[in-house]
């Protein structure tokens, strides 16, 4: 499964700390890996930011699902990462 990242979602993460990308990548690709990722997702109520996010410590990742591609379209902290 292929992971192609939204400008914005490009720009939050660059801005992250190398040990927290590497978190984050780690997780990711755990979840992708499984036959069923949508398992450890939840829908978002707001369709507006996206359909998805993964919950990873404090962190989430917001996505869709655009046939065999997850489109990432926002990273963040959990505190900030709801607000537009």
């Amino acid at each position: 499964m292929e992971v192609v990242f939204s400008e914005r979602a490009r720009k939050e993460w660059n801005r992250l700390d190398h040990s927290t990308q590497e978190q984050l990548r780690k997780k990711l690709h755990f979840y992708l890996q499984r036959e069923q990722p949508l398992k450890f997702a939840e829908r978002l109520k707001d369709p507006g930011l996206g359909e998805y996010r993964f919950r990873i410590g404090d962190y989430r990742i917001i996505f869709d699902f655009e046939g065999d591609k997850v489109l990432v379209l926002r990273v963040g902290h959990r505190k900030d990462i709801y607000k537009r």
